[in-house]
Formats: C-alpha cells, sequence, structure tokens
C-alpha cells in the first residue's frame, strides 16, 4: 500500500515538474523570439520615425506660434497645434502596425464590425466633436475669457477638440463638453471689451426722491474706471417692504469688474450720507397691549 503510494506521489511530482519545465521553455521561447535582430531593427526604425516626426511637431508649433494674434487668434492657434499632433499620433500608429506585419484590411474590417457595438458610446465623442467644430467657426469663446456655463463660472484655461477646461475662481478645474455649450444658454463675459452692471440701493418712504435720484447719479463722476460712453442711467424700479428700490446702471471695461463694483458702493454710500438719503434696513415693531 506504501509504495502504490510513493509511486502515485512520484509520477504527480514527475508531471509538475514537466509541466513547469515547458512553461519556463514557453517564456523563455516568447522572450528569445523578441530579441531578433529584426526585432531590433524595427523597433530602432520606429524610434528615428517618432524622433523625426517630433522635431517635426516642434518645428511646426514653434511656426505657428509665430504668426500674429491679428491673423490667427490664440484659441485658434491651439487647437490648430493640438490637431497636428493627432495627426502624427495617427501617423506614428499605422507605421508601427505596418512594421510589425498588421494587415490594415484585416483592421479596418474588425472596426467596422466592433463599430457596430460602439455606435452607441461614440455619439457623445462625435456630437462633442462636431460641436467643438462650431465653436471654432462661431469664434464666441478664446482662452482667458469669463463664461458662465450650465451655473459653472470660471477662465477659460484650454479649448480642445471634444471639451473646454475651465478654471473656476475657487481654483477648480472642470471641464465641460463642446456639447453642453452648444445645447445650452452661453454666457461669455469677456466677449465684449465694455460691459454694464446694476447696482440696486433702497431708500426709505421719508426720502426725497428726487434728491436721491440726483445724489445717485452723481457716482459715475467720483468713480475713474467707468466709462462715459455709454453714460450711467438711474431709475426707481419698485416699492419694497421696508423702502423703495433705486437702480443704477453703469459701465465698465470688462477687467475692472471688482474695481467697478468697490468703486460704486463706497461712492453711494458717501454721496447719500452727504445728501441725507438714508438707507433703510428691516426693522421689527413690537407693541405690547395691556390687558385690564
Amino acid at each position: 500500500m506504501e509504495e502504490a503510494n510513493e509511486t502515485i506521489q512520484g509520477a504527480a511530482s514527475h508531471a509538475a515538474n514537466e509541466t513547469i519545465l515547458k512553461l519556463t521553455g514557453d517564456v523563455c521561447n516568447f522572450f528569445t523570439s523578441l530579441f531578433t535582430w529584426d526585432t531590433i531593427f524595427r523597433i530602432a526604425g520606429t524610434l528615428l520615425i517618432v524622433i523625426a516626426l517630433s522635431f517635426i511637431y516642434a518645428m511646426i508649433k514653434k511656426f505657428i506660434k509665430k504668426i500674429p494674434a491679428n491673423r490667427l487668434s490664440t484659441h485658434h492657434s491651439l487647437l490648430l497645434i493640438k490637431l497636428i499632433k493627432y495627426i502624427l499620433y495617427l501617423i506614428v500608429l499605422m507605421y508601427v502596425l505596418r512594421l510589425f506585419g498588421l494587415k490594415l484590411s484585416a483592421i479596418w474590417g474588425a472596426a467596422g464590425i466592433a463599430g457596430v457595438a460602439l455606435g452607441f458610446a461614440a455619439q457623445t465623442s462625435v456630437s462633442n466633436l462636431i460641436s467643438g467644430i462650431f465653436l471654432l467657426t462661431e469664434k464666441t469663446l478664446k482662452v482667458g475669457d469669463i463664461v458662465v456655463v450650465g451655473g459653472t463660472t470660471g477662465t477659460v484655461d484650454s479649448i480642445n477638440l471634444l471639451s473646454i477646461m475651465i478654471h473656476t475662481f475657487d481654483n477648480q478645474m472642470v471641464r465641460i463638453p463642446n456639447s453642453s455649450i452648444i445645447d445650452s444658454n452661453f454666457q461669455n463675459n469677456s466677449f465684449f471689451p465694455v460691459r454694464r452692471f446694476l447696482f440696486n440701493v433702497s431708500i426709505s418712504y421719508s426720502s426725497d426722491m428726487n434728491k436721491a435720484l440726483e445724489a445717485i447719479l452723481k457716482v459715475p463722476d467720483s468713480c475713474p474706471c467707468l466709462v462715459k460712453n455709454p453714460e450711467a442711467k438711474a431709475w426707481f424700479d419698485g416699492f419694497l417692504d421696508s423702502g423703495i428700490l433705486l437702480t443704477l446702471a453703469v459701465w465698465f471695461k470688462t477687467d475692472d469688474l471688482i474695481t467697478a463694483k468697490n468703486q460704486v458702493y463706497i461712492a453711494i454710500k458717501k454721496e447719500f450720507d452727504a445728501a441725507g438719503i438714508e438707507i433703510p434696513f428691516n426693522q421689527l415693531d413690537v407693541s405690547i397691549k395691556k390687558e385690564n
């Protein structure tokens, strides 16, 4: 009985050793086949092609960046550089496939079969790509613009073929697909060099409305960052629970938004104090009724 067990164990050990040796031999043969002279020459040829195309790409990129902004805008040049880079990537890929004997016809055939399965997944990318072309032709935004898309506000850091990257004011990066810009309301606060802003302030019901109107119209004269043309306008815009709403519309350079806000609010308070115009705040009157 013991001899039979020893025989079985010996046979199992021998079979395991043969399996390990076979696997080790297959792995060694695989790696050995990779390091043939033919493979080395192919790899060397691929490296030379990559180096040559990298040099060509660097020269083209340098040439494009030298084109004046009045002939080719910044975001157009960036998109053109990215398009050239993708084309060079495709050239390298096609060269490597042909170099290692992969037939492109077979790849296209497999792509045709896989295309049915991937069609739905690719719809979004194609939509973003087409939307990116529309954005490029419409020239509705450029790098550095302050935009509002779907409730997100920030500065455009980059414009890509499928999306744009927005740097929010709280230092967050937001990627917005191009199709979202086409399909939703898109606001570019930097598109025009001059913009308008409305300042709403309420005055008490006991204030002289004509005097308040004259006081608020003096505000633009004491704010250097405001532009004179178009001129500022002021009007009453309703009766509130605690006061009368007065609106001042002023114009300023787009880049001076923060400065304009600070100067205008300070000037409104100064002019109202000088004219004796009260800015009301919510008050609660409490009366106590005594019972007999």
